[in-house]
């Protein structure tokens, strides 16, 4: 039989008081959790955005069952973690799960009462209902003595979320009230019933969540993901030792047909980039960090893997501008990242390699690129081996060249200074998109749609935040550039564009919270990042587009960075810190730049080198 992997547990990176220590303890193997503090919540390590899913919690004790010390169910990602799961809750809002983060469905099981909030009531806050509950509830929902199995299913390919205890599962509606409807036990499973998710968090990712309030201490929840039926021993019958439905897992009660256990080997993974599917497509073919030292002369950059067709490098060791070059303009076509200036002819690189690039030291860049005992940093991308061709489904030709496994391309164009679409190459709609005027003097722009859905634009050679474009922007097939751009779209200027898209288990462009504290969000990834970009969207302040590796920094803490809008050497104080995971990056520091206070919103670019699903630890 296949190895099942890893199994979910419960995450020991959040559940953090404001004195920095612990308020959850986590022991036999992070599965069971007891808190020390009212108000504070961990998540679950592993989470998924498709498929069906089953998992299952003991609640084994509690200080006074009938005031409903545990809740407990599913979070979304969406916005990836705000303020209470990474830190104990404050003041009065200590209880209240939706208040201080976003996408929560949990369920409350107090034992007791029947007013909203009280047992048997799902919270599922949306960022759109002025922080209340919906109101679907199911009184069988309750749990007034210790022992009971709590019971989570979720259906996202259908958008549907199930709760069951001690093999019941229970109907909710979605409604404001709570209808008859929603109050009728279903019995057996029955996909019919459950909570429809709302749109606003359908196809984004989803985690376990637990979150205790209503005392300091005395509840305890032991989850079981697929790892022991008998929850560490505290439940030694009637135990059904059943397997999903691809033969792993050890759960209490036999999952629902079709749902299988949250462990590393369902983890769904882009089959595209599968290394169980593919010799030349999975992360470590597509992109890749290396660190080299300048020499002054010939120097055969190695250890990238492939054949790169574009490279950013940047300098560390000293002040001196970005590099950009690629394989559709030529590799003595640079421009620099840092600045705005139009493209350069030097012949700073000679060649292309099959392990990375060559340098000259006879172009005129040779600080950029190649000065004697400097060090450096280089990122490679892949695309199609410095093939082009023409893209004719935009109103205008490009000229393309793309790998749609990793989600890249690399495209040219003139420019209108009109409306026009352009072809990118791509089979999804890209997520970031930068854009360089070739002839003249003009900054970068990267589009985005992660932020709020609509085009919005950053300058990456610059401190400016964030802005709305009012372009109509990408679709899985063209940019539509839907009036002229000083930056993207003047007439009969030359343009190159750099498109990617998010991969399961390989790349992700997101965005999350940030709080201002050095126990910041746990960003999920679903791989392991190689490099991560980072930037805050909006004022005030100065805000850097931060570039963190793990070729520079090779173990957590990871505290070297450079940055995209200014020249300097890297920086390595450790006041801009993440720490890198199996399954994503947390922060680590409170710097504004990357962990702002109340509701900043931080966008970040990040690849890997290690899906999850196949995880090595860093």
């Amino acid at each position: 039989m296949a190895s099942s992997g890893n199994f979910c547990t419960w995450s020991p990176y959040f559940g953090i008081k404001d004195d920095g220590s612990k308020g959850i303890t986590l022991s036999n193997g992070n599965l069971k959790a007891t808190h020390t503090h009212n108000g504070i919540a961990t998540l679950g390590t592993m989470a998924v955005k498709s498929g069906k899913w089953y998992w299952e919690v003991h609640y084994s004790a509690s200080s006074d069952f009938s005031d409903g010390h545990l809740i407990c169910g599913w979070q979304s990602l969406k916005k990836n973690v705000d303020f209470a799961y990474i830190r104990q809750q404050p003041g009065a809002g200590a209880g209240a799960p939706d208040r201080y983060t976003w996408g929560s469905h949990l369920m409350n099981y107090k034992g007791a009462g029947t007013a909203a909030y009280q047992g048997g009531y799902l919270s599922s806050y949306n960022d759109v209902n002025n922080d209340t509950y919906d109101g679907a509830y199911n009184l069988g929902l309750r749990v007034g003595t210790a022992g009971k199995i709590l019971q989570y299913a979720g259906d996202f390919d259908n958008n549907k979320l199930y709760f069951g205890i001690d093999n019941t599962w229970y109907s909710l509606a979605n409604s404001g009230t709570g209808t008859d409807g929603a109050n009728t036990d279903s019995g057996t499973f029955n996909a019919t019933y459950g909570w429809s998710i709302e749109s606003t968090w359908q196809g984004h990712h989803w985690t376990p969540a637990i979150w205790f309030s209503g005392a300091s201490s005395g509840s305890i929840g032991i989850g079981n993901w697929g790892q022991d039926s008998s929850f560490a021993g505290t439940k030694s019958t009637g135990t059904a030792s059943a397997a999903d439905g691809n033969g792993f897992g050890d759960f209490y009660y036999a999952p629902p047909t079709g749902f299988l256990a949250l462990s590393s080997a369902n983890l769904p993974i882009s089959t595209g980039i599968d290394p169980n599917l593919t010799d030349d497509d999975y992360p470590g073919k597509l992109f890749n960090a290396v660190t080299y030292t300048g020499n002054g002369g010939t120097n055969a950059i190695t250890g990238m893997g492939f054949k790169p067709d574009l490279i950013m490098g940047k300098v560390t060791s000293h002040a001196s501008n970005a590099y950009m070059v690629d394989s559709s303009r030529g590799a003595n076509k640079p421009l620099f990242l840092t600045i705005a200036d139009q493209e350069a002819t030097s012949a700073d690189i000679s060649t292309f390699d099959s392990d990375g690039f060559t340098l000259t030291g006879t172009g005129t860049y040779d600080a950029n690129f190649n000065q004697n005992t400097y060090t450096y940093v280089a990122y490679g991308w892949r695309a199609n081996g410095g093939t082009t061709s023409t893209n004719t489904d935009g109103t205008v030709a490009s000229t393309v060249q793309a790998n749609t496994a990793g989600g890249f391309s690399i495209v040219t164009y003139t420019g209108t200074g009109t409306a026009m679409t352009v072809g990118h190459g791509l089979d999804e709609e890209p997520q970031c998109v930068m854009v360089k005027d070739r002839d003249a003097t003009a900054n970068w722009i990267l589009y985005t749609k992660v932020i709020d859905g609509s085009l919005d634009y950053g300058f990456p050679n610059t401190t400016t935040s964030f802005g709305a474009s009012g372009l109509t922007g990408p679709n899985s097939t063209i940019f539509n550039f839907s009036s002229s751009s000083t930056y993207s779209n003047t007439s009969t200027r030359d343009y190159v564009m750099y498109c990617w898209h998010s991969v399961e288990g390989y790349s992700k462009i997101g965005i999350y919270t940030g709080n201002a504290q050095n126990d910041g969000a746990m960003v999920h990834t679903g791989f392991r990042p190689r490099m991560v970009v980072m930037f805050r969207t909006q004022s005030p302040g100065t805000p850097h587009w931060a570039v963190h590796d793990t070729a520079r920094s090779t173990h957590n803490r990871m505290d070297k960075i450079w940055q995209w809008d200014t020249h300097d050497a890297q920086y390595g104080t450790g006041t801009r810190s993440i720490d890198v995971y199996g399954s994503g990056f947390k922060i680590r520091t409170s710097d504004g730049d990357l962990n702002a206070t109340g509701t900043s919103i931080m966008w970040y670019m990040a690849f890997g080198d290690q899906p999850h699903k196949y995880s090595n630890s860093f």
